[in-house]
């Protein structure tokens, strides 16, 4: 299958289906029955599990299935200095469901500390064997986008240049901080691009005087700016996420409005891309993927139902996209995680488990 190495030829994006245990332990946890160290020994175990039924699908990668989180995002800001949760009026908005109604705002100098979730990948780390342990963290524009200016202390940053800078060098601290604690793979995740790909999610932008466009330059100088340094042997991915909660999603419509911005100018070493349906567009955006060693992950198989693809119609998909970018360039994963949130998507752990073993069959046989 060649390329032993992050990006690799069958990847994943991050989160699995929480067992059962995790579920009850959180239970317990929240209703007083347990502390924080009974709660996190059974985090340990099923982490564990995950790491060992990774490999045993074939992967050389292996995540701890995001499983001490409740969310992809919030639980890694909620560990920055200087910013604060808070209750919503309304929950996130996805295709007929909302989520929890959660939210962070800015309420001081945003900085990369001493973060809870080096230790979990340490944890991560310690038990991964010869498979190569990958960290997921948000994307810098993640904090930015949802709440905007409103969610900002103006006392604290009145003007955003300041913040811009202020999340490029919390991120570029947290990717030395990840690489000091032994991390080689790092994924940071983005549904902000996705949403600029959206003319719905567009509109709203502008509704509230945000320019889509300007902001995606924005965007890149900020990721640009926090990978300045990155060690060589460090791999940086960026999954660009159309919104993943309990099998639903948020956007819709090709890469094409922010491909010349986003592939050829952030210096990402592998582009992480949900294309498991029409709502994703076609291939053409890749021809601005740069030649070399940069890498794109082609997100064919769905996590949102447990229905398996047919290998031949995937494989004929890779085969289309590398009408636009070099083979050796394309490696495969699911579309996205299976639990972004700790509700899940709406397949069984069974499923899920098929699907990554198509993953690895499918790398096999293409490459």
């Amino acid at each position: 299958m060649q390329r032993q190495q992050a990006p690799f030829r069958a990847d994943v994006v991050g989160s699995f289906l929480r067992p059962d245990s995790i579920k009850r332990a959180r239970e317990q946890f929240a209703a007083g029955e347990i502390d924080a160290a009974a709660l996190r020994k059974v985090e340990d175990e099923a982490i564990r599990n995950v790491v060992q039924q990774q490999c045993a699908c074939g992967l050389h990668v292996v995540t701890d299935g995001e499983f001490r989180r409740a969310w992809w995002h919030f639980d890694f800001f909620d560990g920055l200095q200087g910013t604060e949760p808070f209750e919503t009026d309304h929950g996130i908005q996805f295709n007929g469901v909302q989520t929890k109604a959660r939210g962070i705002r800015v309420v001081d100098r945003v900085k990369f500390g001493d973060h809870p979730m080096l230790e979990d990948f340490r944890y991560l780390k310690s038990i991964s064997g010869d498979a190569c342990p990958k960290m997921t963290i948000p994307s810098p524009s993640v904090l930015h986008f949802r709440g905007g200016r409103e969610t900002i202390d103006r006392t604290v940053y009145p003007e955003l240049d300041a913040y811009f800078d202020d999340l490029a060098i919390a991120w570029r601290d947290a990717i030395r901080a990840f690489y000091d604690a032994g991390c080689r793979y790092l994924q940071l995740d983005d549904t902000v691009w996705a949403y600029l790909c959206s003319e719905e999610q567009r509109r709203l932008v502008l509704e509230r005087g945000d320019d889509p466009d300007e902001l995606a330059r924005t965007y890149a100088r900020v990721l640009n700016k926090a990978l300045e340094g990155k060690p060589q042997d460090l791999t940086v991915g960026l999954h660009v996420c159309r919104g993943n909660f309990r099998s639903t999603w948020i956007s819709e419509g090709g890469y094409e409005p922010v491909a010349e911005v986003l592939f050829g100018t952030v210096n990402i070493d592998a582009f992480f891309l949900e294309y498991d349906n029409d709502r994703s567009g076609d291939f053409s955006p890749l021809r601005h993927i740069r030649p070399g060693n940069q890498q794109v992950v082609l997100g064919l198989i769905t996590t949102k139902n447990g229905e398996l693809e047919n290998p031949e119609g995937v494989k004929a998909r890779v085969r289309e996209a590398a009408q636009y970018v070099d083979i050796n360039q394309i490696c495969l994963s699911p579309q996205c995680g299976f639990a972004s949130t700790e509700e899940g998507n709406s397949l069984s752990e069974g499923q899920q488990w098929d699907k990554v073993r198509l993953v690895t069959r499918l790398a096999q046989e293409v490459w």
